[in-house]
């Protein structure tokens, strides 16, 4: 089982911009694709973006698409979202998410086993 850990969260002013990190450990991090979920308060938890084992592909929600990009560095074990022209909408906790490797990847909840504990985003306007 892969354990999942979030950074890099905090507030900052519409406009602006962060950086997401997500430390994996305990197993092999190439066996992995990975996502970002994010989910607002009274909202159900949504897709954001996601990437294959080898970062050959990504997809992203439309939401964010030319705000967002999300990356990995195999080295370190770590998946990375930047975030840039940050929006009040955008606020809400950002959640790393693990799926065992496949050639499909998935943006929906249910494609993802393992889940981190989140780190709270909040865009002022």
């Amino acid at each position: 089982q892969v354990q999942l850990v979030e950074s890099g969260g905090g507030l900052v002013q519409a406009g602006g911009s962060l950086r997401l990190s997500c430390a994996a450990s305990g197993r092999t991090f190439t066996n992995y694709n990975m996502g970002w979920f994010r989910q607002a308060p009274g909202k159900e938890r949504e897709f954001v973006a996601a990437i294959t084992w080898s970062g050959g592909n990504t997809k992203y929600a439309d939401s964010v698409k030319g705000r967002f990009t999300i990356s990995r560095d195999n080295a370190k074990n770590t998946v990375s979202l930047q975030m840039n022209s940050l929006k009040p909408d955008d606020t809400a906790v950002y959640y790393c998410a693990a799926a065992d490797r496949s050639i499909v990847l998935g943006t929906t909840k249910g494609y993802y086993a393992y889940w981190g504990q989140g780190t709270q985003v909040t865009v002022s306007s």
